[in-house]
């Protein structure tokens, strides 16, 4: 079986590392070829285990450009030869309709999109011009996943998707390997010291997640606490500059991408978001298997993901005092840390297992071949 994945970006993010783990989990036997948008962005290929076999043909039309016909008609004619096309967000959507427009000519291959989230372009609001471009492109694609209620409904509302197309997978992860606290000094170039306390958290450093916000929202907790942004990307400088601008820039500690999540996490006593956009984040799911409490905006699905111990703790969206109102409760208090943590870990035990996320992945790419399982 031979597979075809068009990213928006293969860099390290929620959506390109659970690729990756399903590659992993669908085993030897499949072909990946795994194409960006953003030339050279495939750090998350580092996820993608030994054994697997993938490729990243350098010889893919590019992506991005003007959808002339020209150029759509060079697309689809390089999905040929694929058992399945797997596209991803809106940089990918001129292949979703290169494939909409040229299926049938081409005798091309089922295609699945995958729509995870928006970056800052459409953070606040939706681009009517792009609705109706997605309608257009997705009106002939045997699937549509979403990991958020509130990408389901954008959907089957602005961009008018039949219900049966429409498919929410929510995302899972292996939750076993987080019931262990980490050591101290299971960060490069960080050690948790005695007597230190941490907020944290895993972001790809871009300007929709706003980190300098979580900067702010942070910059008031008393001295024994420190704040770790664990991931890469360019807004590094902005927030090495606001910690400087706040006072704090002893105390906030960017020590780069964490390739295992599970063995960071539980470094942290509180997780945080301060993001302008989200959806469905793994990194919550993340910090909630490992037995934290979280303090966020309320962006996407986020309020609905908590356990309910941990929904007064989700605060308004774009508000920093709201936000440095909550991490100063959660720091104030020990035993609302652990009661709500505790809580936080027993709903993702119950709710966000790998196993049943990747099921359900099979089951949709099966049925988009006409198979009765996947791979």
């Amino acid at each position: 079986m031979r597979i075809l994945h068009l990213h928006s970006s293969f860099d390290r993010g929620g959506k390109e590392l659970r690729a990756a783990r399903l590659m992993n989990a669908f085993g030897s036997g499949v072909t990946h070829h795994v194409v960006s948008a953003v030339p050279g962005a495939l750090a998350a290929a580092s996820a993608i285990e030994r054994g697997i076999d993938v490729a990243y043909p350098e010889d893919f039309p590019s992506l991005s450009g003007r959808p002339t016909p020209t150029r759509l008609q060079r697309l689809a004619a390089a999905m040929r030869g694929y058992d399945l096309v797997l596209t991803y967000n809106w940089g990918a959507m001129d292949a979703v309709m290169a494939h909409t427009v040229f299926r049938d000519l081409l005798k091309l291959p089922p295609l699945v999109h995958h729509e995870d989230g928006f970056n800052e372009d459409e953070a606040e609001r939706l681009k009517p011009t792009r609705n109706w471009y997605r309608r257009l492109a997705l009106g002939r694609v045997a699937a549509l996943v979403v990991p958020s209620r509130l990408l389901e409904a954008v959907a089957l509302g602005p961009w008018q998707q039949p219900r049966g197309r429409v498919h929410l997978i929510p995302n899972g992860i292996a939750l076993g390997t987080y019931a262990k606290k980490p050591k101290a000094d299971a960060l490069p170039r960080i050690v948790k010291r005695p007597g230190e306390l941490w907020v944290g958290t895993l972001a790809g450093l871009r300007t929709v997640k706003n980190l300098p916000r979580l900067v702010r929202a942070f910059a008031g907790l008393p001295s024994e606490w420190q704040l770790v942004i664990l991931g890469d990307g360019p807004e590094k400088g902005a927030i090495k500059a606001q910690a400087l601008s706040c006072g704090v820039a002893d105390r906030v500690h960017l020590p780069g991408f964490a390739p295992d999540p599970s063995k960071a996490v539980g470094l942290f006593d509180v997780f945080a978001l301060s993001s302008d956009s989200e959806q469905f984040p793994i990194s919550m799911v993340e910090a909630m298997a490992a037995g934290l409490p979280v303090a966020s905006p309320a962006v996407g699905d986020v309020a609905e993901m908590v356990a309910p111990e941990n929904r007064p703790l989700i605060c308004a969206p774009g508000n920093d005092a709201a936000l440095a109102g909550v991490l100063g409760q959660l720091a104030a208090d020990a035993g609302l840390r652990t009661r709500v943590g505790a809580a936080n870990r027993a709903h993702a035990l119950a709710h966000y297992d790998e196993a049943a996320m990747i099921g359900s992945y099979r089951s949709v790419y099966a049925r988009a071949m006409g198979r009765a399982e996947f791979p």
